[in-house]
This record gives C-alpha cells, structure tokens and sequence, in this order.
C-alpha cells in the first residue's frame, strides 16, 4: 500500500459508523434496520477498532431508552389487544361527521396532545394503531392520516423537556425549570406545529378530498381491560411530567407503568402473556443498542472535540448566526445519522463548548424537528413505520423524503426564528 495512504483508525470507524447508518437507511436486501446497527457496532469490535468494554459501555448508556421503549410498546399492544384503540377510533369517526378535513384536524390534535404529554416515541407507538384503527372505521385511505403521527411526533417534540427524550440529553444536567423551559420554546413550538400542520393539509389535501368517509360507525363496548389500560397511559402521562420537574430518568417509570398494566389486565384476562410478548417489536431495542455503540466510537474516535472546538469559537464571535447554522446543521445532520446519535454527539457537544442556552436551544430544536426531513431521521420516525408496516401499509424512503421536503424546511425556519425572538 502507498505510505501515507493507509486508513487510519478514525477513518475506517467514520467509514463503518458511515455504512451502518446508509444500511438502516436504505435497508439493503430488505433486512431489519436493527440488522445493519448490530452488524456496523459488531464490525468495530471484531476489527479492534472499539474494545468491547467500551462497546458495552455504549450499550448500558442506551438502558433509559431501552426501558422507556419497552414501557411503551407494552401499553401500545395491551390496549390493541383490549379493544383501547378500536374504541377510541369509533369516537374519533362519529365527531368527524362524515368530513375527511375535520378528521385530519381530530388526528393531528390528539397527536399533538400525545406527544406533548406522553413523548414523541409514544406518539409513534400508540397514537399510529389508535389511527389506523380510526381510518379503517371511516373506511378512509389511512395515509394521510398515518403521516400526522410521524411529523407531529417530531414537530410538537420540544414543547416540554418530556415530549422527547432528545431533550434530557442535550441538555442533560443543565436542563432549565419549567418556567423557563416554557418562556424558552413556547413560541418556537407554536410555530412548528401550526407550520407543519398547515404544509401537511396542503400536500394531502388531493387525498382528503377525493374520499368520502363514514358519518356513522358502531362504538365498541370498551371493557374493563381496555379502561385499564387506558387509565395506564393516562397515569404515565403524570407520572412522567413528575418525573422530569424531579429530575428523574423517565424509563424506569414509563417501563415500571407499562408492566404493571400489562400485568393487571392479564390477571383479568387470565391469560395471554406469550401473545403480548410475541406480537412486542422487539428488533427496536437491538437497533437502539447499536447506534449507541456507534456514537460511544465517534466520540472515541474524537469527533466530540472536533465539534466543540469550532462550535465553540463560532458562538463566541457571532451568537445569533451560530445559532441558525448549528440548528440547521445538525437538522440535516440528523437525517444523515438519525437523531438519536446525533441528538448524543450535539449534547455533549454543546456540554464541552459551555455555549449560551440560546444555541443550545436552536441545536435543541435541530435534533428534534429536523428529524421530519426523513423517514430514518429519528427513532420516531422508525418506530412509526414498524407500526404501519404492522398494520399492512409502508411508505419508502423516497416518497417519505418528498414530503418531508415540503413540511420540515418552513417549520424549521420559523421554529428557530421564533427561538431567537424570545
């Protein structure tokens, strides 16, 4: 080989971390997103380019995450199995009237609601199900409505530090109080959910318009397993918000709430744990874990400094143009690398370069809106689309990124504009 021309270290775990995060994108040969993370996070090891202690140690950073997630998709398949969502999805067509627009509005409503109180993930996760259920009871074309709960999922994210765990992580022991919080990314948040609303009615109003849908539809009795598990959700949903104003992980109790229903209903029922735990996608923990090991290399391999060091002297000569580019720089960069890593590497970042909570708040809103550009660009987004997919739908990368085109740059754009007028 010619000297000066061997791959160093860091180059061959850029370009391994690089081929990892193409193959969750594109999914070459039809494999699981979780297959190419696992085997990009394998590679490093086997190859010595990230000992195994430190790869386990990327693991166990992930464990939050993990139990927040298997919380959610425990309450997500009880209440589908206890007839939670066909019921909600009965309610939701009888107040639509017979008008397609008006369900849209319903849907993106209630998706806003969820993911402000319940988190992002848990939009994906609870509220596609609930929908889907909804458009098959109206006998509408459901991707219209299956798009809603992919970008308000990110769009409404940075309401409240809880409305997606990104937030914890940016800012991580420096997360302001509530009031702050509010007074910070009240207005920010207000415009990209009325933004995103707005883009999203005009690029789907052709489908709306050329359907007619169901003014009357039979409500199912809901039981007593179904009030249950409604009642799980709606007590997380507190217990989370409690969480966060007491500085407290949100997985341990999301998985702790999710369990204990579970559990309780299938006493009801007296049975029924190996279909819960089958019909659980379980794939998503294994790629979460590998995307963890792929940043714990990054910042092995440096990147970390090579972040902060220019992010740094930038913020110090000029704020406010800092704040624009780091919010659209790590909004793209998001969807190069899904926002989970991203969302890792941005807030250590940001914790190493001690930049004005102002910017702090623009990478903030980068890693969580950004996502909206494409279909892998947040785990989100991935959680979304296992769930369609469940449900018989898919939506390419393609198709999801020519949307995502027309919905996220203006929302974006007022979000961070609105961050630096407060």
């Amino acid at each position: 080989m010619i000297a000066g021309l061997a791959p160093t270290p860091n180059l061959a775990t850029w370009g391994i971390a690089a081929a990892a995060t193409l193959g969750v994108i594109l999914r070459p040969f039809a494999w699981p997103e979780a297959v190419w993370a696992v085997l990009g996070a394998g590679l490093l090891v086997v190859l010595g380019l990230l000992p195994w202690p430190d790869a386990w140690a990327g693991v166990r950073k992930g464990t939050d995450v993990y139990l927040f997630l298997v919380g959610m998709m425990l309450f997500a398949e009880i209440a589908r199995k206890e007839g939670l969502f066909d019921w909600l999805a009965g309610i939701a067509v009888r107040m639509a009237r017979g008008s397609a627009t008006r369900l849209f509005l319903l849907v993106y409503v209630v998706g806003t609601v969820v993911t402000v109180f319940l988190s992002n993930d848990a939009c994906a996760v609870v509220l596609t199900p609930a929908v889907y259920a909804a458009t098959r009871a109206a006998r509408a074309e459901p991707l219209p409505y299956l798009f809603i709960c992919a970008f308000i999922a990110n769009a409404a994210s940075f309401v409240l530090p809880i409305s997606n765990p990104a937030n914890l992580v940016v800012f991580a022991d420096h997360m302001p109080p509530l009031g702050q919080w509010l007074r910070t990314f009240a207005l920010p948040s207000a415009l990209a959910i009325v933004a995103t609303y707005l883009v999203l009615r005009i690029a789907q109003n052709g489908a709306l318009t050329r359907q007619t849908i169901e003014t009357e539809t039979d409500v199912p009795a809901l039981g007593l397993g179904g009030k249950v598990a409604g009642a799980g959700i709606v007590a997380t949903a507190g217990a989370l918000i409690g969480a966060s104003a007491a500085g407290i992980e949100l997985g341990p109790p999301t998985f702790a709430a999710g369990l204990a229903t579970t559990l309780v209903i299938l006493a009801i029922r007296r049975g029924g744990l190996v279909a819960v735990v089958r019909d659980v996608s379980w794939s998503v923990l294994p790629l979460v874990a590998g995307l963890f090991v792929l940043v714990e290399a990054l910042e092995k391999s440096g990147v970390l400094t090579r972040l902060a060091e220019p992010l740094k002297a930038y913020a110090q000569s000029d704020p406010a143009a800092t704040a624009w580019a780091s919010g659209a720089l790590v909004a793209l960069g998001s969807n190069l690398v899904n926002n989970l890593p991203a969302g890792l590497l941005a807030g250590a970042a940001v914790q190493t370069a001690e930049v004005s909570r102002r910017i702090a708040g623009a990478i903030l809103i980068g890693v969580d809106l950004g996502p909206n550009l494409s279909v892998t660009g947040s785990l989100a987004t991935i959680l979304w689309l296992t769930a369609i997919r469940r449900e018989g739908e898919d939506v390419s990368a393609w198709r999801f990124l020519k949307l995502g085109l027309l919905v996220t740059p203006p929302a974006l754009a007022l979000a961070l504009a609105g961050l630096l007028l407060v």
